[in-house]
């Protein structure tokens, strides 16, 4: 299981305890593998990006207007965290939805 966040992240911290044996990609460093990146957009669609967060209000009008995946990758703190791997499948957030489906 990879967990995809940033280390300064509560939301993140709190996943990470509650998933001991996850592995912790901070997203400020390395960012997330292409086919990963696709595979959430697919899943989640725009719902992938944080839109409460300090870096999207800092955000233009016109940087606002692009696509999703170019954001991500010239803006990596913009994805809604954390996004985690679990073999084949892809969770968003940490809600009790995705608690449920990871047995925590």
């Amino acid at each position: 299981m990879i967990l995809y966040g940033l280390k300064t992240c509560d939301t993140c911290r709190k996943a990470l305890k509650a998933l001991p044996n996850a592995e912790f990609v901070d997203v400020s460093k390395t960012p997330v593998p292409e086919a990963v990146l696709d595979r959430a957009l697919d899943l989640y669609g725009d719902r992938v990006l944080n839109t409460r967060s300090t870096t999207w209000r800092g955000l233009d009008a016109a940087e606002r207007a692009k696509e999703p995946k170019t954001l991500l990758a010239d803006h990596p703190k913009l994805m809604k965290r954390p996004l985690i791997v679990d073999g084949s499948s892809i969770h968003l957030g940490w809600d009790k939805t995705t608690q449920t489906a990871l047995g925590v």
